[in-house]
C-alpha cells in the first residue's frame, strides 16, 4: 500500500529509474519494472560451489561460498546501476541492491551459518573523495534483510596505488599486494565471514582482503558481489 504522502511526494519530486532514467511508477523502487525484467541475473546462488564465479578462486584462495547478483559489463542495466551508485553520489542504490539481492536469495540456503558480513574496505583517500564505501552500503542492505551483523573496523585497507579499472590480471594482484591489515582478530576467529564487494573482476582485491581474514585462526570466508564481470 503505497502511502499518502508517499504519493505527494512522488509528484513533486518524481523518482527515476536507475538504469534507464523514467520516471518510477507507483509501488516501484531504484529500477521499473522493465529493467529489473532485464537484469541480468547470475543464478549463482543456486550453485554456489563450482559456478564461473567460484572457479576463479581455486587454487588462489580457499572459499566457502561464492555469489554475484547480476553480470556485469559497461552499458548494462546493471553496469549503469552501479556508475549511479559510485560515480554520482548515491549510496542508498547500495542499500536498496542489497536489500533485492539478499531477499532473492534467502531461500537458497546461501546465507545459513555465515556469523558476520564483512564489507571491502577502502582506502581514506578514496572513502574521503566518495563520501561513503559501497560495499558497506550493500552490506548494509543484505544486513536488513538476513539479520546478519556486519563487522565494522574488522579488516583495513593500508594502501591504495591506483585504481583497478583497465588493468590486467597480473597488474591487479601487483596492485593490491599488502593493501590489507587485519585489525581484529580475537572478532573473527572460529566465524564464517561474508566478505561483500560492489564488482567482482579477476577477483584480486577480493583475495587479497579475504586472505588476510583467513589469517585469523578457524576463519571461514564465503564471498558476494552484486555483480560480476565475465572476461
Amino acid at each position: 500500500m503505497i502511502s499518502f504522502w508517499s504519493r505527494i511526494l512522488n509528484l513533486v519530486s518524481p523518482q527515476r529509474c536507475v538504469s534507464c532514467g523514467l520516471r518510477l511508477a507507483p509501488g516501484e523502487d531504484i529500477v521499473c519494472t522493465k529493467c529489473n525484467l532485464r537484469l541480468p541475473r547470475t543464478l549463482y546462488h543456486e550453485d554456489p560451489y563450482e559456478n564461473t564465479m567460484a572457479t576463479m578462486f581455486w587454487g588462489r584462495m580457499k572459499t566457502e561460498r561464492c555469489a554475484a547478483f547480476l553480470f556485469y559489463s559497461a552499458g548494462s542495466e546493471a553496469g549503469n546501476i552501479i556508475y549511479q551508485m559510485k560515480y554520482h553520489g548515491h549510496p542508498e542504490i547500495g542499500v536498496k541492491m542489497g536489500r533485492m539481492m539478499a531477499s532473492e536469495f534467502m531461500d537458497s540456503g546461501f546465507f545459513d551459518g555465515i556469523d558476520l558480513i564483512i564489507p571491502l574496505p577502502l582506502g581514506r583517500n578514496r572513502l574521503r573523495q566518495r563520501g561513503f564505501n559501497q560495499s558497506a552500503e550493500i552490506a548494509r542492505g543484505v544486513s536488513e534483510v538476513t539479520g546478519i551483523p556486519v563487522g565494522k573496523r574488522v579488516v583495513s585497507r593500508t594502501q591504495f596505488r591506483e585504481s583497478q579499472t583497465h588493468k590486467g590480471r597480473w597488474e591487479r594482484n601487483e596492485n593490491v599486494k599488502d593493501a590489507f591489515r587485519l585489525e581484529d582478530t580475537e572478532r573473527i576467529s572460529g566465524k564464517h565471514l561474508l566478505l561483500i564487494d560492489d564488482v567482482a573482476t579477476t577477483g584480486a582485491t577480493l583475495i587479497a582482503c579475504g586472505s588476510e581474514l583467513l589469517k585469523a585462526e578457524g576463519t571461514r570466508v564465503s564471498i558476494l558481489t552484486l555483480a560480476y564481470a565475465k572476461s
